[in-house]
């Protein structure tokens, strides 16, 4: 999907649209109503890059805004100094499921073998799935690519009639291939790669456009002197083995020739359900004790919520915690019987809670739970859920 978020929000605020707009702010940067006396005229006033203070993230921006240098993971501070006239909404994330569910229902009735890559990102196998009729009824029609396009076109359709969102498409032979293409031509794109396109479209990106080479890779191999996808197809396997070990090198190989074997994998179990919130500024456990226990209590509420929309439950509930000074750590509980129940989760992290030394001020606060099964797994066995002290924050007890 295309800048999906920012996409999301100017459904709901279309005097948005040409604007450049960046999700992330909190819940304070809700945009104001503003109704004129006189002629009873609603307006809204919304909040700017300029005005932003604290230490939150993008978390996605419009094109508009990316062209002036925002993208998402930066700093809202940093970006308020690139694109300080930019519009600054908070995430919603309850509404982009809605239209993540909305849009991959949308494909499921064209094409049913999808893999669930995320909110906003699907791999489609579009093998056996016939040209739409208009298009099986010409006689090019027979030809792959040609029918491939046909019902790639169908989808965008679909989406945006499901949606009201534009989506971008990668068509070629391969997972791998498909990543790369469908950022290509973004927004609204359409693009179709052979294995005859690859040298010349694929081999001049940078390196690093593979997904799977990250900054870390990407950097030693500028050191040693390669850049593009095509100074990597050109380096030795066995070069890149020695300076990588096998499996990464022989890996990057096959990619850089645009080789990948991946199959579409339309179902897999999850191993665990997790809800984290970074905060503004650092909290203090002792005087932010209302405000870290009432979003302790939003975020396990939130992860019963997505167990329950997942059909699952689990049994190892775990907490994490980052501190001031970035040190993290993480405890975990098992408990008897699988539960989706917010108090039991909220109990039993608790409980999880009492074993950590909170003699830091609090960045990173999250809940997890993992051994997952089927939500009938709990049976009609009962489930303690006495409700947490509230002073559940406070060191002293």
């Amino acid at each position: 999907m295309d800048a999906f978020y920012a996409s999301v929000e100017l459904q709901r605020y279309p005097e948005l649209a040409g604007l450049p707009v960046v999700v992330g702010g909190g819940r304070r940067h809700q945009p104001e109503e503003i109704v004129d006396r006189e002629t009873g005229r609603t307006t809204r006033r919304f909040a700017r890059l300029a005005d932003y203070a604290g230490r939150g993230v993008a978390t996605t921006a419009s094109y508009e805004a990316r062209a002036l240098g925002v993208h998402s993971a930066m700093g809202l501070m940093k970006a308020a100094r690139l694109a300080p006239e930019a519009i600054l909404l908070p995430a919603d994330f309850e509404t982009y499921r809605d239209y993540s569910r909305r849009f991959k229902s949308a494909v499921r009735t064209i094409a049913p073998q999808i893999e669930d890559r995320g909110i906003d990102e699907i791999y489609i196998d579009l093998t056996d799935v016939p040209a739409p009729g208009d298009v099986a009824a010409n006689a090019g029609a027979g030809e792959p690519w040609e029918r491939v396009r046909a019902v790639a076109q169908s989808i965008k359709a679909a989406v945006r009639t499901a949606t009201g969102l534009s989506c971008s498409i990668g068509v070629t032979q391969n997972k791998l291939l498909s990543k790369i293409a469908s950022e290509l031509d973004k927004p609204d794109g359409l693009t179709i790669l052979t294995a005859q396109d690859i040298a010349a479209r694929v081999w001049p990106l940078p390196a690093r456009k593979i997904n799977g080479i990250g900054p870390k890779t990407s950097a030693r191999l500028e050191t040693l002197g390669i850049r593009t996808i095509g100074e990597l197809a050109q380096a030795e396997r066995t070069w890149l083995i020695e300076h990588f070990g096998n499996a990464l090198g022989a890996w990057m190989h096959d990619a850089a020739h645009g080789r990948d074997e991946r199959p579409v994998v339309t179902y897999s179990e999850p191993k665990s359900i997790s809800r984290e919130t970074t905060f503004e500024r650092d909290l203090d456990a002792r005087r932010d004790r209302e405000a870290l226990s009432r979003i302790f209590t939003e975020l396990c509420a939130d992860l019963a919520e997505d167990l329950r929309r997942s059909g699952y439950a689990g049994k190892t509930i775990g907490l994490k915690l980052r501190f001031s000074d970035f040190r993290t750590v993480t405890r975990d509980q098992t408990i008897a019987v699988p539960t989706q129940d917010p108090r039991v989760i909220r109990r039993t992290a608790g409980e999880c809670l009492r074993r950590v030394a909170l003699d830091r001020r609090i960045r990173l606060l999250g809940v997890r739970i993992g051994t997952l099964g089927p939500a009938e797994s709990i049976g009609s066995a009962p489930t303690e859920v006495a409700e947490p002290t509230p002073s559940l924050f406070d060191p002293t007890e």
